[in-house]
């Protein structure tokens, strides 16, 4: 396996944690949310809302890490580079559509890591190895 796809790896695995710990947070106070996130309008924010982004980010969590153990697997390499572009499109369409978040180091931190997941997931397409089947000879002796 290339360097490359090594450190993607543990960027993956550690951004994959980061997640989960958001999911604890999100389930264990709904104030976080209102508090980091969505503070252009945190009266929107209640516990349901909370627990929803909570599975959200949990999901997410899953699949990154996931992807992390088995970077090979092409499907699940596209699947992990779409959670980092709905990510960053959430975050984005929050403050310049719906402005229900501000630019906070709260909302800058995860579409810093969605920007640069999806970045290092585009490159690391390239070093994707194609687990290819041994090629079946057209004459085969026989014994």
């Amino acid at each position: 396996m290339s360097r490359f796809l090594a450190v993607l790896r543990s960027w993956l695995m550690m951004v994959s944690i980061i997640a989960a710990g958001n999911t604890l947070q999100s389930f264990r106070d709904h104030s976080f949310l209102s508090d980091k996130l969505y503070t252009g309008r945190p009266s929107q924010v209640n516990g349901l809302q909370a627990r929803t982004f909570g599975i959200w980010t949990l999901l997410s969590s899953v699949i990154r890490c996931v992807c992390a153990i088995d970077i090979h697997n092409k499907t699940l390499y596209h699947i992990t580079l779409w959670t980092f572009v709905l990510a960053l499109g959430h975050f984005l369409s929050e403050v310049c559509i719906y402005h229900t978040a501000e630019m906070t180091i709260g909302v800058m931190a995860p579409l810093m890591v969605s920007s640069f997941s999806i970045l290092g997931m585009l490159i690391g397409f390239q070093y994707l190895e194609v687990l290819q089947e041994p090629p079946v000879p057209l004459n085969k002796k026989r014994n």
